[in-house]
């Protein structure tokens, strides 16, 4: 389980780094909302997630070693559960809005 967990939490962040707002670098904004766009936002929650499952094996590995509480390691692995499912949410709604869209008559 923490295997799979990991790797998708790196698989996600891979996805994260290569994702670009359109017209970022020309001078093309139709895409973006000024400030932030639908990418930066994905990006702000993938890097959340990594964050908050990192967090979540440290504390897994202090109580190891005898450093951190059970309640700590809970509460780390609680919210980094909350993160991943929230990234699983915001894909499975991308991914149908993608499939509404291709169903949509031309």
């Amino acid at each position: 389980m923490d295997a799979k967990f990991a790797s998708a939490a790196a698989a996600y962040a891979n996805a994260a780094r290569g994702l670009k707002v359109p017209g970022a670098a020309g001078g093309d904004t139709a895409g973006a909302s000024g400030a932030g766009g639908f990418a930066d936002m994905v990006q702000d929650v993938v890097g959340r997630t990594v964050d908050s499952s990192r967090a979540s094996e440290r504390a897994s590995l202090g109580a190891i070693s005898g450093t951190a509480s059970l309640h700590e390691v809970v509460t780390s692995v609680s919210a980094a559960e909350v993160s991943l499912q929230t990234v699983v949410a915001i894909r499975d709604r991308v991914i149908g809005a993608y499939q509404e869209i291709m169903r949509m008559p031309i």
